[in-house]
């Protein structure tokens, strides 16, 4: 069965973006998400060894956790990151490799900042947009992109805060993508116990936004 990509999005409503300074840092930021209920997980291919790293989690992710490549942009990354086993790709902007995910049935969240690249990317095969960087032009701006097209599920990704999170569901996000403010100096072999502190509180920041 294809992945629902946008379904999985709006069910999860938080994305966390994984850019380690090594597969290890990766490996273990990920495990600990993943122990604490995040449901959909991104390892970005500047992390170093980044393949190694989405085959160890997708070997420890629980049944209904989804484990993606980031940072995906040619068609040679997404052969790369599907043999390693990421079920999703996440690009960040409008480039080759959302054509080409589409044609190998891997779902898409790609990049895009503007009206035109939104559409252009939906029309390549997109599952879904990530407004990057939404941080720019705050929910507002997330919004006025979104209202000529109710259709696309947008993710708002790019500087999202946790007081940030209401404000971008309530504009109409399907979900948020978080990368620093989530993974903190976990990326650099950090505190994996504040990880985790960190890690519950989005994930009762999107339930309460959902429950709102």
């Amino acid at each position: 069965m294809t992945l629902n990509l946008g379904a999985e999005l709006a069910a999860a409503r938080l994305l966390a973006v994984i850019r380690s300074a090594d597969a290890a840092s990766a490996i273990a930021t990920g495990t600990a998400l993943l122990e604490e209920g995040v449901r959909l997980v991104e390892v970005a291919l500047t992390t170093p060894d980044a393949v190694r790293a989405i085959e160890a989690l997708r070997a420890v992710a629980p049944a209904g956790a989804l484990v993606g490549a980031g940072t995906v942009l040619t068609a040679a990354d997404v052969a790369e990151v599907t043999a390693a086993g990421a079920q999703y790709v996440v690009t960040p902007a409008v480039v080759e490799s959302i054509a080409e995910a589409a044609r190998r049935g891997i779902p898409v969240a790609a990049g895009a900042f503007t009206p035109t690249e939104a559409y252009a990317a939906m029309r390549m095969g997109a599952s879904a947009i990530k407004l990057f960087p939404v941080s720019v032009g705050g929910p507002a701006y997330l919004r006025a992109v979104r209202d000529p097209f109710p259709d696309i599920p947008f993710v708002a990704v790019g500087g999202v805060g946790l007081d940030d999170v209401p404000g971008y569901l309530r504009a109409g996000a399907i979900a948020v993508g978080v990368g620093g403010p989530l993974v903190g100096d976990t990326a650099s072999g950090g505190d994996l116990a504040a990880l985790r502190v960190r890690a519950r509180t989005y994930l009762a920041a999107v339930r309460e936004s959902a429950a709102a």
